[in-house]
């Protein structure tokens, strides 16, 4: 989605919108709600988080802090850091 690259679902990380309106990690693929794919780079998320990317993919009208913190908190364990950057 940050990056407008395309990659096989299985390569993508998928993100959902609940019911709630939280957004959340799916792992699995298969949970209930709108979602959007990020791919496992580092930039793509920052990108995906901080330019509101993800905001209008998933047509909410914000991350909460609690949200946003929960989302780099699983990209800093999970996601690693683009090659090549400094």
């Amino acid at each position: 989605m940050a990056c407008r690259e395309t990659d096989a679902k299985r390569g993508l990380i998928r993100l959902v919108r609940t019911a709630e309106g939280a957004v959340e990690v799916d792992p699995t693929g298969k949970r209930a709600g709108r979602g959007a794919y990020l791919c496992a780079r580092m930039s793509c998320w920052t990108r995906g988080i901080n330019e509101k990317t993800l905001v209008r993919a998933l047509r909410i009208e914000g991350l909460t802090d609690a949200n946003r913190a929960a989302l780099l908190k699983y990209a800093d364990e999970r996601v690693p850091e683009d090659e090549g950057s400094e």
